[in-house]
């Protein structure tokens, strides 16, 4: 493919990306299909001879197509949302055509100098305390990971490395193999499973801390077990507390947990990987009081902020701690200006060596929406999920589970846990609207989350007329 070739195809795959976005909502949300569905569809080996452009697009609707579940679909409720819009993929594809490899300031100075404004940019909409802000006396500043579940894993390696210096600074007689199997850290009994995972591959031991009725962790749970470990000699380095959790949208109460954490020498890193992005709104952000405890934050623009993924926003209180963890400074990564104090380089804040020109899509984004666009576009969606909280309660079949703060619904039918696995069996087999469950206090509960930018009043009435259909239809069998 020549130049003139990509710029006549490139207008057509523009074409065609607007159809799909234009008309996802024709399209079955959920694929009708069995595993292993695509083998039989394409050969089994690459092609010899080059093949053509058409055939190739001729396929994306032959075998490609029937597989997708269409997250940008406005009757896709599941999970959360993923993060959709027209800037972004302008940005996104500029991105993939400069291509560079952006592991430190000299592989392309505007690649990580823009990623340095941008999250300052961002921390300023959320105001963040001055100390996770690059461009301040503090000491911090932001980095684009490419997951929650990265920044998380960071964070705990970050807080592990430090933990390890400050007890050798104590006990000098200590190996590193000795204190790692003392460490201890902690989360919600309600966090992401990726927070466990952290700790599986960190090495260390993590426990969960039991929840409030409202599914959030509290000061007095956490300082207990914090107690009980130090008393049987564990050393107590790390807390990850959550701000929107998976399964109800709960929220740790930060401001219990920092002074406890900051008081015990405990690392806080707050992961609201979902949330986050209403905290740009100032009748939401008070949910984030009690940041300046924490000692790095993170939330996900890929999922409610605009931002195509992958692009998680990670800020941390001393820029020292993550790169102290791991830098590693071969002869062929070095460059003259990296002494200078003035650049950052960061491969040393991520997992990987190489990264993407990611803070494009927030450049584009945030000046083609404004503040006041990305503040709409969350309201907006709040109101849609009370405004289905409303149907739900209105139905004396149905019940709440947990409260409707942001854009998620947690609701079941009075009934035994069998009943509502039963009634999401039907949803899901009926491909129209697409939800997943999650266990609220031993019962099984359907979530319903407002996830499309493109979703209005309209799929939320027609999302629960087919709901209450499908109840109706369930009640109606014998063995109900």
């Amino acid at each position: 493919m020549d130049a003139e070739e990509f710029r006549r195809r490139g207008k057509e795959m523009i074409d065609y990306v607007a159809e799909y976005l234009e008309n996802v909502e024709q399209r079955p949300v959920y694929p009708d299909l069995e595993p292993g569905y695509l083998r039989s569809l394409i050969p089994s080996e690459a092609p010899l001879e080059p093949e053509s452009y058409e055939d190739i697009m001729k396929d994306m609707e032959r075998v490609i197509m029937p597989g997708i579940t269409h997250w940008h679909s406005p009757y896709f409720f599941a999970y959360f949302p993923a993060a959709s819009s027209y800037p972004a993929m302008l940005a996104d594809m500029l991105s993939t055509a400069i291509g560079c490899i952006g592991f430190s300031w000299a592989a392309s100075p505007a690649c990580t100098e823009l990623e340095t404004v941008m999250l300052d940019w961002l921390g300023k909409m959320l105001q963040l305390p001055e100390s996770f802000i690059a461009g301040t006396d503090g000491q911090g500043g932001g980095v684009i990971q490419g997951t929650a579940s990265e920044a998380t894993l960071m964070s705990l390696l970050a807080a592990r490395c430090k933990a390890v210096r400050r007890v050798q600074t104590y006990t000098s007689d200590k190996s590193e193999v000795e204190i790692f199997s003392q460490l201890v850290a902690y989360t919600s009994e309600q966090a992401h499973s990726s927070v466990e995972r952290a700790a599986l591959i960190g090495g260390v031991m993590i426990r969960k801390v039991p929840t409030d009725s409202n599914y959030a962790v509290r000061g007095d749970s956490l300082k207990k077990m914090v107690e009980e470990d130090k008393a049987a000699g564990l050393i107590p380095f790390y807390v990850c507390a959550t701000l929107g959790t998976t399964p109800s949208c709960a929220f740790d109460q930060i401001t219990e947990l920092g002074p406890i954490c900051n008081g015990e020498n405990m690392w806080m890193h707050i992961d609201a990987a979902y949330a986050g992005s209403a905290f740009i709104c100032p009748e939401f952000r008070p949910l984030l009081n009690g940041i300046e405890f924490a000692d790095s934050f993170n939330f996900n623009p890929h999922k409610w902020l605009l931002v195509n993924f992958d692009c998680s926003a990670m800020w941390v209180k001393k820029r020292t701690d993550i790169i102290g963890a791991f830098k590693m400074d071969p002869l062929y990564l070095k460059h003259e200006n990296q002494e200078s104090g003035l650049v950052t380089d960061y491969r040393h804040w991520q997992i990987p060596l190489g990264r993407r020109f990611r803070s494009l899509k927030l450049w584009f984004v945030f000046r083609m929406y404004g503040l006041q666009g990305l503040q709409a576009h969350i309201r907006k969606q709040v109101a849609l999920a009370k405004e289905f909280e409303s149907l739900v309660r209105a139905d004396k079949r149905f019940e709440i589970c947990a409260e409707v703060v942001l854009g998620l619904v947690c609701f079941r039918l009075k009934g035994s846990n069998e009943l509502n696995q039963n009634l999401l069996k039907k949803i899901t087999n009926s491909r129209e609207i697409h939800l997943v469950p999650c266990q609220l206090s031993g019962r099984f509960v359907l979530r319903f989350v407002i996830c499309a930018r493109t979703t209005e009043s309209r799929h939320i009435q027609q999302a629960w007329q087919h709901i209450t259909q499908l109840t109706f239809e369930l009640l109606q069998e014998p063995n109900h």
